[in-house]
């Protein structure tokens, strides 16, 4: 059964709520730069525009009809490395006879000779072989909520793949690090073959596919974006094609899961306040109000309701007997403040499963090596060096007033993904499945 949700986030989600999500892509968020149109230089260039038809003819027209594969007019080693993964695709679920790569070999190695029309047909082969590799490395893949649609994986267009990998300073590096795809989708892959080779159970090898069809949602390191994986408890996040921090969380329990969901960051909320789940309220709250404490000293307040026009309630007019026998629902906010559960900051994005990324003054849960307390919100071990990552500025309030919205100068988008297994010497291991989805 699903766990039921709470609106953690109001007020502050009514003001995002009209706000429209930027889009993010599997491929790297910048293209290459705009170059005028010229004519192709050089022997292989002419002969690339002689032999390039379609959505081929126009990436290699925008670049001058320079050659990807073959610079200085050589194939290099990428073509190779190429060839090697289309050999072992079935790793990715795929089908390596879908490639045709004895024709794609032998046309690599009848460019070795040098002779520009041979260069220039292995050249387009490899770009066509490889732009339908990554269309098919990103289709399909695991049950996620999209709460920002444009995040859900297109199919994407060839040119669109190519120029993406033509982008870095290094195209071999981006071809031998997979830079197209989740480096925690390259590293379940590279598990994959080891327990192939190990001679891994069916057992194995199809939860290790359920893994790597989780990963495969997720986007390269060229996009600039946050990955928190609610089984190891752990935040990583990544621009410009590398991973430029990570830290421990702590996540939603069995019985108040971290969903999948991918959306997009778009507030920091200052001196947030923390709204009480109901159940927290019933159980937790309303005892220790009859047992003889205040709402002052637990630094609360009640409110009529959960509306953006909700006026505060005098505590003595509550029925806190009903409220701790379930028979009323009662809204019960924290104050902001040091010790309040959100902590300093709270990032929002838009969705219907009340889910945020907060700050928290309770450190010691983040040291265990079981971190799954929350109530499906993600709690972060450094929030100000997020913030200072995500605002391009440190964290910090001008004032005490609560609920201060501070919007991203660029929106992020945040991926929650959920990958038991994991590498030891002895080769591969899983995590305890909390969730039960591995089953």
């Amino acid at each position: 059964m699903r766990p039921r949700r709470i609106p953690h986030c109001l007020p502050a989600c009514l003001i995002i709520a009209t706000v429209t999500a930027s889009p993010a892509t599997a491929a790297p968020a910048r293209a290459e730069p705009a170059r005028a149109k010229a004519g192709p230089t050089g022997p292989v260039g002419l002969a690339i525009r002689d032999e390039a038809g379609g959505a081929l003819k126009r990436f290699y027209a925008d670049r001058g009809f320079r050659p990807l594969w073959a610079p200085g007019g050589k194939i290099g080693r990428q073509a190779d490395t190429l060839i090697r993964f289309l050999k072992s695709a079935e790793l990715d679920g795929l089908r390596s006879s879908s490639y045709n790569i004895d024709k794609l070999s032998d046309a690599v190695g009848a460019a070795r000779a040098g002779d520009p029309r041979a260069v220039a047909r292995a050249e387009l082969e490899l770009s066509d072989a490889f732009a339908r590799y990554v269309q098919d490395q990103r289709r399909g893949g695991a049950r996620m909520i999209y709460a920002d649609r444009t995040l859900k994986p297109k199919k994407l267009a060839t040119d669109r793949v190519l120029r993406a990998a033509a982008f870095p300073k290094s195209f071999g590096d981006y071809i031998a690090d997979m830079g197209w795809m989740s480096p925690l989708y390259v590293r379940l892959r590279d598990l994959m073959a080891r327990a192939e080779k190990a001679g891994a159970s069916k057992e194995t090898m199809e939860r290790l596919q359920l893994n790597l069809d989780r990963a495969r949602l997720l986007p390269g390191p060229w996009t600039r974006h946050i990955v928190v994986d609610a089984s190891s408890g752990r935040l990583w996040y990544y621009e410009a094609g590398e991973q430029v921090g990570t830290m421990r969380v702590v996540v939603g329990a069995q019985e108040t899961q971290t969903p999948m969901l991918a959306g997009t960051l778009q507030w920091a909320i200052l001196n947030p306040y923390w709204n009480v789940p109901d159940y927290l309220a019933e159980k937790s709250v309303a005892p220790k109000i009859l047992g003889g404490k205040s709402l002052a000293s637990l630094r609360m307040e009640a409110l009529s309701d959960w509306g953006p026009a909700a006026h505060k309630l005098d505590p003595a007019s509550i029925d806190w007997p009903a409220v701790a026998s379930g028979k009323q629902v009662l809204r019960l906010r924290e104050l902001p403040g040091a010790e309040n559960s959100m902590g300093r900051v709270k990032f929002i994005f838009p969705n219907k499963e009340g889910i945020y990324l907060h700050d928290t003054p309770n450190r010691n849960l983040l040291q265990k090596d079981d971190r799954h307390f929350s109530n499906g919100c993600i709690r972060l071990e450094n929030a100000a060096e997020l913030g200072r990552w995500l605002l391009a500025r440190p964290i910090g309030a001008a004032s005490s007033k609560p609920e201060q919205a501070v919007p991203l100068p660029a929106q992020v988008p945040v991926y929650l993904t959920y990958i038991t297994a994991t590498a030891t010497d002895a080769g591969v291991t899983f995590r305890k499945d909390v969730y039960g989805r591995d089953k």
